[in-house]
């Protein structure tokens, strides 16, 4: 066949594809053999047609064709063979071993004889082979990979499987330009011709007058049908249809709208109704003639040839692993993350927003909390007087959308009252407030930017029913009225110059708008008839949205715009929601949403569920997610109040340029650009300091202690907002010294003198604390949902619940034979928080949460159990740290001891996971430290910390890592110290002195890892900033401890401090006395004191004890 034949067999299965010929297109591609169809072949294989899959694959190979060929043919029959054995078929089984296997007998007979000897097995994966073979979907998808790689070797498809980029209707265009030809050969050429046929040339009839012949281009409308064609998703890249014909896809809706419609009358894009005084703000700037133009062109179709939007819908045959699904990063927020939004154009650089009112901007490459923002009015006197009183209401203020500026030089932020905050963008860490506005009455629940007036403009929804449009400055410039329930979501877009929004509403209704002031175009009903979220494709040629109905069933559809109708439902949503469910698109290919628990995945020209992932784990039931433009990182929100990132290979790749914060890359800014530039003999201007390196002499910064740097460096913190207003007046320790500086709640029925609290947590959903004894009895406290506590969690404003089951139970250890003043407690608490294990020198118990009854025992001393620790990925296996020094990794599943691990002189007494590099680290009574890998148990590195001079290296040492996996807190009496894990090189120092003097009883970070709250055995307490451990707040016994048990005889202090998981600025102290107080700053301060000044070490005069210097990461606000 000669090439031209060739390329018109291409524009038939374009034109066939666009005319929705489906079956037509791939009998065509099976007969022509000129292309194969990857994502029909992918198709039918996920879907289990096999007779389809070699009847298309006849078309271009046979099975004895190439070696590449048998192994394409003996894996598909393999994995049909299997699934009939997996049914138990056995009948359909030997008919596939007789019929389909028995070919490839003759050239391996012994491959053969062994698949036919799986008849024989009650389960074929008693075979060692298939002993990991999955579920019959997970199969199919692993066999998918391997027949892609066959088929793209097999040079017999060598050219077939790309298919040619073309303009879309390409054979309409060759027609019209075929016809225009005819027409001007026409002896009396007609300004409009007619054409009422393709079977015959075309000829003008004879005009009532002669006419000068002038070429004419003929409308797209005289061969195309009047609505657009959507593009050719199978055989890409195929752009959408004329950009004016795309407008008419709003006319479609429009001229489909129902009875019910606001708009009566039936509009289309040739009656766009326009007042004579006012045009839309895309039309402001247009001089008249201009104006006239865009009509004239709205009111007919536009040639083929005119402007077509540049596609990115072809891509090569894609696979699973396009999907960003493995976990990359996770992340702690510390309070639960309600959206997010990866900037436009640096794409690791993630906005988030908080059910807090707290914004923060993270650089997911290097795990670092660039900036946050707390929620804060502005200007309240410039706010509505109803805002003003709804505020003093005390009720949270929550997030509800942040989004970037197209250009990423701005961000929006909306919250659940009233407000909508504009900041600037400079990059780095550079917030800053731009614009505040009191944009509805109650919520604002959707935020969007668009450019309708080629400036930028932002568009807002609310609980008042309303669509409002504002300039940059803050004006108001339309407000939408017509929705008759609170707007739930906004969606702006434009089709070439028809600028327009999408609105949909609690009731179901969605509404489109044009900008003017004629009301909506479109009245039409959600699927469910409750909150729908619509998004369009990245290259804005496709339509989606989804929802969820009051009764919880979730719907995810593609609309065809040209006709206001659904052209697609996606399935693969299984349970009742209780809310609605999110969802996002990505890479003109997929669709994503949080159900379940999980993330579910599809291929947007295909209704079933592509696959899905739970990102390990940890995801709340429904899961927040936002792509980043490329398509190769997924943000998803835990359950923890953090979020993970997903990533492909390419996205993890973008996440490696920026290693793991480093000793080197924990310095301050000034010598990490003094480092870069080794190629300069030296930096001038930066900040005050000239700092001079040669090149012979790497820089390499020595620890910083208590604030003072042994070179005398003086280096510079960015600053938030919050460091530039409290630079104007002098800095103060803040010092807590009495109970009404302070919130305080002491937990009913703790106290035992008899039984000190060594062992304290929080449950992980941040309604409970749980107490371990030294007499090895546990004691569980819970807060209630109540009108003076509407969050049920826990506040130190209420009281909680000593909580025990009706059986009166209480959850003791087993403590006959042990010694109990020399026993080391331990405890350990599940994630989901449904049982805890604990010991107190004898066996370690596994509790039932709910019923205080014992599950199992297990690890008998002696040894005893010193330390207990999950294992992150997999609640069965714990560590277990022993009063012999060594550490048993068990399993509690088989109840067996999977190795010991031996690097310790004495006993364990911390154990801490870091996912991100993989290992564990351990402390013990030695002062050392080991590191050993998560894969294989073995010590990567051991060593002793720094005691101070005339200090005796004994006494617990307890490690916690950071929220981002890499800093390790390393705490001894002696001392608090900040390591970098992935070296293991100290990075922060602070010793006791001053004030806080007396030798360290425990500390820990708080939820977010900006704060270290440390106690220590005179019973002061300290909250120092994470990154520089500066201290920013001291609280003395006497604003905690009654006056009895501060002259008391015997001394009360601390041994335990556990930090809220949700609150970063609440913690519980579990004392001497058997008592635990759960305190937090006064409801005014809202947090412990504010970040120190960076003053060179010195404060006031004197050497800053109770301040570092700078900070190592950028400025973080602090809560």
């Amino acid at each position: 066949m000669s090439s031209l034949s060739r390329e018109l067999v291409f524009l038939i299965l374009q034109f066939l594809e666009e005319e929705k010929f489906k079956e037509s297109v791939h009998k065509l591609e099976k007969e022509s053999g000129f292309f194969f169809n990857m994502k029909y072949f992918e198709e039918k294989v996920q879907a289990g047609e096999w007779e389809e899959v070699e009847k298309y694959l006849s078309g271009f190979t046979k099975v004895d064709d190439n070696r590449y060929s048998m192994k394409i043919f003996f894996e598909i029959r393999k994995q049909k063979y299997l699934e009939a054995l997996d049914r138990q078929d056995k009948a359909k089984a030997v008919e596939i071993l007789v019929n389909d296997l028995k070919v490839f007998s003759t050239f391996n007979e012994e491959l053969y004889k062994e698949i036919t000897q799986l008849l024989t097995l009650s389960n074929f994966r008693e075979n060692e082979q298939l002993s990991k073979y999955g579920d019959t979907k997970t199969a199919r998808s692993i066999m998918l990979i391997e027949l892609k790689k066959l088929i793209e070797a097999n040079p017999l498809f060598r050219e077939k499987l790309v298919f040619p980029t073309l303009k879309s209707s390409r054979l309409r265009t060759l027609i019209n330009q075929s016809l225009n030809w005819q027409h001007q050969l026409c002896k009396n050429p007609r300004p409009n011709p007619d054409i009422k046929t393709l079977f015959t040339d075309h000829t003008c009839s004879p005009p009532n007058g002669p006419l000068a012949p002038t070429p004419v281009n003929l409308p797209v409308a005289a061969v195309a049908k009047p609505a657009a064609y959507s593009s050719l998703g199978a055989h890409g890249p195929f752009p959408p249809t004329a950009a004016a014909a795309n407008a008419n896809a709003l006319a479609g809706w429009m001229a489909n709208a129902s009875a019910s419609s606001v708009q009566a009358s039936v509009v289309t894009a040739s009656s766009i109704p326009v007042p004579q005084n006012q045009a839309a703000p895309g039309m402001v700037d247009y001089p008249s003639t201009d104006h006239e133009q865009l009509m004239k062109r709205l009111r007919s179709a536009p040639s083929v040839e005119e402007v077509t939007y540049p596609s990115t819908r072809h891509q090569a045959p894609w696979s699973l692993e396009d999907l960003p699904r493995a976990v990359a990063v996770t992340l702690h927020q510390g309070s639960t993350v309600t959206s997010m939004d990866f900037h436009p154009s640096h794409h690791t650089l993630l906005l988030v927003g908080s059910s807090n009112g707290e914004i923060t901007l993270w650089e997911v490459a290097s795990r670092e909390r660039l900036v946050s923002k707390q929620f804060k009015i502005w200007e309240m006197a410039s706010c509505s007087v109803g805002f003003q009183a709804s505020v003093t209401k005390d009720t949270p203020i929550s997030v509800s959308r942040v989004t970037w500026s197209p250009d990423g030089n701005f961000v929006g932020v909306a919250f659940t009252k009233h407000l909508i905050h504009l900041y600037a963008y400079h990059g780095s860490n550079d917030l800053r407030q731009n614009l505040e506005i009191d944009a509805h009455i109650g919520a604002v629940n959707d935020l969007a930017f668009a450019h309708p007036n080629k400036q930028l403009c932002l568009v807002s929804c609310g609980d008042d029913k309303q669509i409002r449009v504002w300039d940059s400055a803050g004006r108001k410039l339309f407000n939408f009225e017509g929705h008759e329930a609170p707007v739930y979501s906004i969606c702006p877009h434009h089709k070439e110059n028809i600028q327009f929004i999408f609105s949909t509403a609690f009731d179901g209704k969605i509404k489109a708008w044009l900008y003017d002031n004629m009301g909506s175009r479109v009245d039409y009903d959600a699927p469910g008839h409750y909150c729908t979220t619509m998004l369009y494709s990245a290259d804005g040629s496709r339509l989606f949205s989804c929802g969820t109905s009051k009764d919880g069933d979730s719907f995810l559809v593609e609309w065809n715009e040209s006709e206001g109708a659904i052209k697609r439902s996606y399935i693969g949503f299984r349970k009742k929601s209780a809310g609605v469910v999110q969802f996002d698109t990505t890479q003109n290919h997929f669709l994503a949403a949080g159900e379940d628990s999980q993330i579910k995945f599809w291929d947007m020209d295909n209704n079933n569920i592509l696959t899905s992932t739970d990102a390990d784990g940890g995801l709340p039931s429904l899961p927040r997610l936002r792509f980043n433009k490329e398509g190769n990182l997924l943000a998803v929100t835990t359950a923890d109040n953090g979020f993970k990132i997903l990533a492909n290979a390419a996205g993890l790749r973008s996440l490696r340029p920026i290693e793991p914060p480093s000793f080197e890359a924990l310095r301050s800014p000034i010598e990490s650009a003094a480092a870069k530039v080794s190629g300069s003999p030296a930096i001038t201007n930066v900040n005050p300091v000239n700092c001079k390196v040669e090149r012979s002499s790497p820089v390499r910064p020595s620890p910083i202690i208590n604030g003072v740097d042994p070179n005398g460096r003086s280096m510079e913190k960015p600053r938030t907002m919050e460091d530039v207003t409290d630079r104007t007046k002098p800095w103060q320790l803040s010092e807590i010294v009495d109970a009404v500086q302070c919130r305080l709640v002491t937990l009913p029925e703790g106290s035992d003198s008899s039984s000190k609290v060594v062992r304290l947590l929080y449950t992980n959903s941040g309604i409970g604390v749980l107490a371990l004894g030294s007499n090895g009895v546990q004691k569980l406290w819970k807060w209630t949902r109540n009108e003076q506590n509407p969050s049920g969690k826990a506040t130190a404003n209420v009281v909680p619940q000593h909580w025990q089951p009706n059986s009166g139970l209480l959850m003791a250890n087993d403590v006959s034979g042990v010694n109990l003043e020399e026993s080391v407690p331990c405890i350990a608490l599940s994630k989901n928080d449904s049982y805890v294990m604990s010991a107190c020198g004898g066996k370690v118990s596994l509790f039932n949460m709910m019923t205080f009854k014992v599950m199992t025992t297990f690890m008998a001393a002696p040894p005893a159990s010193t330390f207990l620790a999950f294992h992150p990925q997999d609640n069965n296996i714990i560590a277990i740290g022993m009063e012999d020094s060594t550490i048993h990794i068990y399993n509690v599943r088989v109840d067996e001891v999977k190795s010991k691990l031996k690097g310790h002189q004495k006993r364990i007494t911390g154990l801490a996971f870091s996912t991100n590099l993989n290992i564990l680290v351990s402390s013990g009574a030695d002062a050392q430290l080991c590191v050993w890998s998560i894969d294989t148990w073995e010590k990567r590195k051991s060593f002793t910390i720094q005691i101070p001079a005339g200090k005796a290296p004994v006494g617990d040492t307890r490690v916690q890592f950071h929220s981002d996996q890499m800093r390790l807190l390393v705490v001894h009496e002696t001392q608090l110290a900040i390591y970098d894990a992935s070296k293991m090189d100290r990075i922060r120092q602070w010793v006791p002195q001053d004030a806080l003097s007396a030798p360290i009883s425990y500390a820990a970070y708080s939820c977010n890892s900006q704060l270290v709250y440390a106690t220590f055995f005179d019973g002061n307490i300290g909250v120092f900033d994470a990154d520089s451990l500066r201290l920013r707040c001291r609280i003395a016994p006497s604003a905690y401890l009654s006056p009895a048990a501060l002259n008391g005889s015997q001394s009360v202090h601390p041994l335990v401090v556990a930090a809220n998981p949700l609150d970063p600025n609440q913690f519980a102290v579990g004392l001497t006395d058997g008592s635990v107080k759960v305190i937090e700053p006064t409801e005014s301060e809202g947090k412990w004191g504010s970040s120190p000044p960076m003053d060179n070490g010195l404060l006031n005069g004197r050497t800053a004890s109770s301040s570092t210097t700078s900070n190592h990461t950028p400025d973080q606000t602090q809560r």
